[in-house]
């Protein structure tokens, strides 16, 4: 499996093979609706990268697309993230792989925060957000479970007196 950054002139065709490979059920749980279909606009803007407000990585296997996990900015400090797995390859580790080079372009991006909501029964999602994005935050929020995410856990150097003084307690 590789997992490379997603561009606009191999987007489309990613799109569509991943959104081919979802389950009706995955695609609720990807789209928190019941989808059948991508309208002509959400697949344009699924497949609108430009590497700036909207970033994606994509995994493939032989060379057929897996999985896509995508940020779009939603501020000038934060993302939003979204993941999704063709059903023959999820609980394989694609989901991890693509959220760990997300969280690493995000920060050369300079993103501090990444953002999301996820239904409550998505458990398979939120396991792999908290195996993922240590310290993440989730709070329920009506029918959702949203996500939040200081990228600074990722690039913070950390030195010596910062942890004597985590253990001391200042």
């Amino acid at each position: 499996m590789r997992v490379t950054e997603l561009h606009r002139d191999t987007a489309g065709e990613a799109v569509d093979a991943v959104f081919a490979g979802l389950s009706a059920r995955s695609r609720y749980l990807r789209f928190h609706s019941p989808t059948p279909r991508l309208t002509a606009s959400a697949r344009r803007a699924l497949a609108d990268v430009d590497g700036e407000r909207h970033a994606a990585v994509c995994a493939r296997v032989g060379g057929d697309p897996v999985g896509i996990a995508r940020m779009i900015r939603t501020s000038e400090c934060g993302a939003e993230i979204a993941v999704a797995v063709v059903d023959l390859w999820q609980r394989r580790g694609v989901g991890r792989r693509m959220l760990e080079e997300l969280t690493a372009v995000a920060a050369r991006m300079g993103v501090a925060e990444l953002h999301g909501d996820v239904l409550p029964d998505n458990h398979a999602m939120l396991a792999l957000v908290r195996k993922v994005l240590p310290g993440v935050e989730l709070t329920r929020e009506d029918d959702t479970v949203h996500l939040s995410y200081p990228l600074a856990w990722v690039t913070a150097e950390i030195t010596d007196a910062d942890l004597v003084n985590s253990l001391r307690g200042i």
